[in-house]
């Protein structure tokens, strides 16, 4: 079978051909479909974000597939079944507190990184091995192309599982104009958020974001100066109940102290970007302010097991809607092109997608018809 390599950090992906994994116990053996090109992809693959991940490699991180073969622990699934492979992988020998790796991706600590040594090689390929309590089946109705950005939402979606946000909450979202943090906006929404502070610097997408979602969305273009952004935040929607900050690497930490700052007293604030990952300085926040306020702070990796399922309740419900993406697909074949057109397109709701199995030798196929011009529904463009 082919993959997509990355042989050394820095170096071009190498699309050749492998050894076809065979699964073992706890494992199925997928047909990869469709799997999303995060934006960050080329900083990974440089080594710029130093990510523990260990070439050569084959990269990716999920997506759709079909059951080529399911070990005999599993109950339910049955060769042919669409389903959803999560890369989110977590260690067998400790509920409480299991090692964590993301297949093709990174890990965390030690006992991440051994596990990544055996659920190595990620979705950049025609097949591969996922842990059985990985694999979630989808209905057979569902676009693996259009499916695949699901990914992208459950990143926000755990970390509003972390924050217990509940029905008409005010959720603030910091970083709101990147690929996540407008996930999150749209996320928010989905679970019933009463309103959703978008911040940000980007005008130009932040009215976009209001003009998608409508009044329920609240905007504030961030100014830079630390209390007049905190103030501008907390008078946006009132009382802002939770925080959620996915900003990356390179912002400062400050823009996450001003909206953490707006949160009221008792409310929740959840981590989850990249502040401080490659230097620069740390978050601080107030002692006083936190202790008088009963402000709970916490970070959040990933998403617990369960939220692919909720995610995927809230597609198919209609509550999370996926016409919303742009879509540009790539044969595996040119996988690094791919890398690259995601990094130069990675606004809101533009999504670069790998299909290993639809483009052998650059048979693409006929991509669908386009939307008309006034028709905010999903394009996909073949590339």
């Amino acid at each position: 079978m082919r993959a997509a390599v990355l042989e050394r950090f820095g170096e071009p992906l190498v699309v050749r051909e492998v050894v076809e994994p065979r699964p073992g116990g706890g494992e199925v053996l997928v047909e990869v479909l469709a799997t999303c090109v995060l934006p960050y992809a080329a900083e990974v693959f440089s080594g710029q974000r130093r990510y523990p991940l260990e070439p050569p490699v084959v990269p990716g991180l999920g997506g759709v597939g079909r059951v080529l073969a399911a070990g005999p622990d599993a109950t339910r699934l049955s060769t042919g079944d669409l389903v959803w492979c999560d890369a989110t992988v977590r260690s067998r020998d400790d509920a409480r507190t299991p090692d964590i790796t993301l297949q093709g991706w990174s890990s965390r600590g030690e006992g991440g990184l051994r596990l990544s040594r055996h659920f190595h090689d990620g979705s950049f390929t025609e097949r591969m091995v996922v842990p059985t309590e990985n694999v979630a089946p989808l209905h057979e109705g569902v676009d693996p192309v259009g499916f695949s950005a699901v990914g992208v939402y459950l990143v926000p979606y755990g970390g509003l599982l972390a924050a217990g946000l509940k029905a008409g909450e005010t959720l603030l979202v910091s970083g709101a104009t990147g690929n996540f943090g407008s996930a999150a906006v749209a996320t928010g929404l989905a679970m019933g958020a009463g309103a959703v502070v978008a911040a940000g610097r980007n005008r130009a997408v932040l009215q976009d974001l209001r003009e998608r979602f409508g009044p329920r969305v609240r905007t504030v273009v961030l100014g830079g100066d630390a209390e007049a952004d905190t103030a501008a935040l907390r008078a946006a929607a009132g009382p802002v109940d939770v925080v959620l900050d996915l900003l990356p690497p390179a912002a400062d930490a400050a823009v996450v102290r001003a909206a953490a700052m707006a949160v009221r007293e008792y409310g929740r604030v959840v981590l989850m970007g990249g502040v401080g990952m490659l230097g620069g300085d740390d978050l601080a926040l107030p002692y006083p302010w936190l202790m008088r306020n009963s402000v709970t702070v916490r970070g959040q990796w990933m998403y617990p097991r369960d939220a692919v399922t909720g995610v995927v309740a809230l597609v198919r419900s209609g509550l999370l809607d996926l016409d919303h993406e742009q879509v540009t697909t790539f044969g595996l074949d040119r996988a690094d092109e791919a890398v690259a057109h995601a990094a130069a397109n990675g606004g809101p709701f533009t999504r670069t997608v790998l299909t290993p199995c639809r483009a052998r030798d650059g048979d693409i196929g006929p991509a669908p018809a386009p939307a008309s011009d006034t028709d905010p529904g999903r394009r996909v463009t073949a590339r």
